[in-house]
């Protein structure tokens, strides 16, 4: 039997890492027949769009399951910008969940997953704004990439590129980005440095996935000339899986936890509508392939394999699914002799998947832990087994791709019985770390810097640790690839399947990721070691500039067994000038420095994510006062300003909504709410007396953004508020005072417009439109050409009390250490004192 060889050898091979580090697929005879479909058909379509949830699963999961064309959905950007229901991730690590949840609505609907490297930096109002913070000559190569490497016959756009202003701004970008590439495509001089890997391509046909929203209203989609319109069916009932095509969509869609689209399936005929745009226009409007060859005949030698494969699908027995094997053997060794390099990658790892779903041939490869170092030895067991009536050898195991078969050592698996072995593997010292590839460099506000062309749009981390197994079957050898996986057994769950991990000897994370030095005193600062595996001894400190001190210099820790951590103390006193600087922690083990943090992100609806951080945070010399208000806090769609209140010198407390009594909001001074709590928190619905008594009586309630939709009441506020979808996404837009002497830009910091520098992604958000005249407006601010906005933080009188609402991004601004930001807060705190 062949042994696993070493990996140090392997890794300039790699290319096109599989997708996904999961438990194999074990499909039954429907889905297998289905993907014999899929194998037949020759057609592929492309949807692109700019955010996770853009994409119309509908129309996805119609145009996989019904035609069974090849489906993408190419999303510009991962989704960073926005918020998240689920957890206080932000920013790149709520990129990394949409990603997952991206890839597990692909595996519900049958698409396939790209993206390019456009960073999504949040809200904006039009493309001109969005294609100056994007690289657009990189992003519009990234499209015209993954156009030439999908090579889709038809693209569709989700959003109208005529239409700048009336949408996100990155929305009308991803359109006229796909219209600009349509015409770039086939051009090669056109990012000739692609060509290397991919050829030229030209698509059929383009249209936009338009609907009765881009109309305006029903009524006006109804009376609209439909001459230029597709009209697709896509309400089909696939009666092998007893579900409609809306209720697989829906399933999709609900994948988008982070951002609450659960979705209910739907039953019965629906339309979709598709607007032509550039190339062949199809004759038939029901038909999105018309003029383009489907079938085997399109690719030169392809006759004979469609003889065969249309031949399988035709006598595919569902009792039996193993009789079809030797004519896919046949057709798998016709594929892999064929000239179209494109359709011949993609049909063969199709057929090599249905051949061992035919077969029920399991090949699986576990190591023994989850996390493992570069330069460690891992242990790894092999399982394969076959099960039917076949015969198939196991003609040898190793590590991908080198192999050189030994037919001496041929293992015939018989039907049911398995082979296991168990084999070590060692990994090379300079082995790449596990990390989500594109933040392993620092890219821009609108970029993510990824270098290597072949990456570029690949949609899940990139894992290297792969075994292959040389499968024999008439004579022909089939390779097949299993990324290693680690799994074990949960007493709930039962079996619990998770990738592999190369983890770093040492990571470190400093406690907080923002200090606030208000005075001279020095304040405490703990950093937490992490060993990656056993018995490690080194010493960690802080990198500081030279005003800044740190007491000790350096800490020496000895972790006796992996995944232990040890906790160093340092006293760091401030400058004496007002000043902001970064903090970054510092490890050294036998020589070797490791500057990372490593963050674990673990959902139950997506795979266990690790990201790999630059270990560092910020510290803020500042000129701030604050008073002694104690808070409670509730929490809403997920943030982190409960942390930052803390780091200001504040005592916290956050409360369970349903738990809230009179009693218990006595001992505090303030009620903060957080982000979208009124759309999130049922409780607050029969609550809110409670919080305006508490007002009334003399006390604060702060309550951060909600949106529109679904307010769980009516009575947010003591008195009539209307929010609107008003914003200003231009951080750096000029910021009046419309209340210059109101003692919340007073007291007990005087607010100038030096605290509104400085700020990240955006202003605000969501800011009410309308307000009684009880409330105040206090600030005034504008997108460039734009009238203002005055619903920014609005306060009112209530009773003995004070209630404000505010759509400022607090959420934003203080984990990011905005200075101006944490001196309002404070004033907000203080008001009435």
């Amino acid at each position: 039997m062949q042994k696993l060889y070493s990996l140090s050898i392997v890794f300039l091979f790699l290319f096109t890492p599989s997708i996904w580090a999961q438990q194999p697929a074990k499909p039954n005879a429907v889905e297998i027949y289905n993907q014999i479909q899929k194998l037949n058909f020759l057609g592929s379509v492309l949807y692109i769009a700019a955010h996770p949830d853009d994409e119309n699963t509908r129309l996805i999961s119609y145009l996989s399951n019904d035609k069974k064309a090849r489906t993408g959905y190419l999303s510009l950007t991962r989704g960073d910008g926005g918020q998240n229901l689920i957890g206080p991730e932000l920013r790149e690590l709520l990129g990394v969940i949409r990603t997952q949840e991206l890839i597990e609505a692909r595996k519900i609907d049958g698409g396939k997953q790209f993206f390019t490297r456009a960073n999504d930096f949040g809200f904006s109002k039009n493309p001109d704004e969005t294609l100056k913070i994007w690289d657009k000559d990189q992003v519009l190569s990234d499209v015209i990439w993954a156009i030439r490497k999908f090579q889709p016959d038809v693209i569709i756009n989700r959003f109208d590129h005529r239409s700048p202003g009336t949408t996100h701004g990155h929305h009308t970008s991803s359109a006229m980005l796909s219209i600009e590439a349509f015409d770039l495509v086939n051009d090669a001089n056109q990012y000739p440095e692609q060509l290397q890997y991919v050829s030229t391509w030209q698509p059929k046909r383009l249209f936009f996935n338009t609907s009765w929203w881009f109309y305006g209203s029903r009524e006006k989609f109804e009376a609209a000339d439909k001459t230029n319109l597709i009209n697709l069916k896509i309400g089909t009932y696939y009666q092998s899986v007893g579900k409609s095509n809306q209720e697989i969509a829906a399933l999709s869609r609900s994948r988008h936890q982070s951002q609450g689209f659960g979705a209910t399936g739907s039953r019965g005929e629906e339309d979709e509508y598709l607007e032509f745009l550039k190339g062949d226009m199809p004759k038939d409007k029901t038909n999105l392939f018309e003029g383009i060859d489907t079938t085997w005949n399109r690719v030169k030698g392809g006759k004979e394999i469609g003889d065969i494969l249309y031949a399988v699908e035709k006598n595919f027995d569902f009792k039996n699914p193993s009789a079809s094997i030797p004519e896919l053997v046949k057709a798998f060794t016709l594929i892999e002799n064929l000239e179209d390099k494109h359709w011949k990658t993609i049909k063969s790892e199709e057929i090599k998947e249905i051949i061992a779903a035919c077969a029920g041939l399991y090949l699986e490869a576990v190591a023994d832990v989850q996390e493992v170092t570069p330069g460690s030895p891992l242990k790894i067991k092999i399982e394969a087994i076959n099960r039917s009536n076949i015969a198939i050898n196991l003609e040898g195991i190793g590590a991908v791709p080198v192999y050189v078969a030994d037919q001496k050592n041929t293992i015939p698996l018989k039907n049911n019985i398995p082979y296991t072995t168990t084999n070590t593997l060692q990994l090379p010292n300079d082995f790449d770390y596990t990390n989500a590839y594109w933040l392993n460099q620092k890219g821009t506000n609108g970029m993510y810097r990824v270098d290597s062309q072949e990456n570029i749009g690949f949609p899940d981390v990139l894992r290297r640790v792969k075994v292959g197994f040389w499968i024999g079957i008439n004579n022909v050898t089939i390779p097949f690839d299993r990324n290693v996986i680690y799994k074990y057994n949960d007493d709930v769950k039962g079996e619990v399947y998770q990738p592999l991990d190369i983890v770093p000897v040492a990571t470190s994370s400093i406690a907080e990721k923002v200090y606030i030095f208000n005075n001279d005193r020095s304040k405490t600062i703990t950093v937490k070691v992490k060993a990656g595996k056993d018995n490690i001894t080194g010493k960690v400190k802080l990198d500081l500039p030279q005003e800044w001190k740190a007491n000790p210099t350096e800490i020496p820790f000895t972790i006796d067994k992996k995944g232990q951590d040890f906790s160093a103390v340092f006293s760091v006193s401030p400058s004496e000038d007002a000043s902001e600087i970064e903090i970054k922690s510092i490890v050294t083990v036998d020589g070797q420095t490791f500057d990372k943090e490593k963050i674990d992100i673990n959902y139950s609806h997506i795979y266990k994510q690790m990201v790999l951080k630059p270990a560092e945070a910020k510290a803020i010399r500042l000129k701030i006062k604050t008073k002694n208000e104690k808070i409670a806090y509730i929490m809403g769609a997920g943030d982190e300003v409960p942390q930052s209140l803390t780091q200001m010198g504040y005592e916290v407390s956050i409360l369970k909504p349903e738990e809230i009594t009179v009693e218990l909001l006595a001992n505090f001074d303030v009620v903060m709410t957080g982000i979208r709590a009124y759309n999130v928190v049922n409780a607050l619905a029969y609550k809110q007396k409670i919080l305006l008594d508490f007002v009334q009586n003399g006390k604060t309630m702060i309550v951060q953004y909600n949106t529109l939709d679904d307010l769980v009441t009516k009575e947010m506020a003591p008195f009539s508020l209307k929010l609107s979808r008003d914003r200003v996404t231009e951080e750096d837009a000029e910021v009046r005072f419309l209340a210059p002497n109101h003692p919340v830009l007073n007291y007990p910091n005087k607010i100038t417009a030096e605290d509104f520098k400085g700020w990240k992604q955006e202003q605000g958000l969501y800011y009410p439109s309308e307000w009684d005249a009880n409330f105040t407006p206090i600030l005034s601010a504008n997108d460039k050409g734009e009238k203002p906005k005055n619903g920014a933080l609005l306060v009112a009188k209530y009773g003995k009390g004070n209630y404000i609402y505010t759509g400022l991004s607090f959420f934003r601004e203080l984990p990011e250490g905005v200075p101006g930001a944490f001196r309002l807060m404070a004033n907000m705190l203080a008001i009435g004192k």
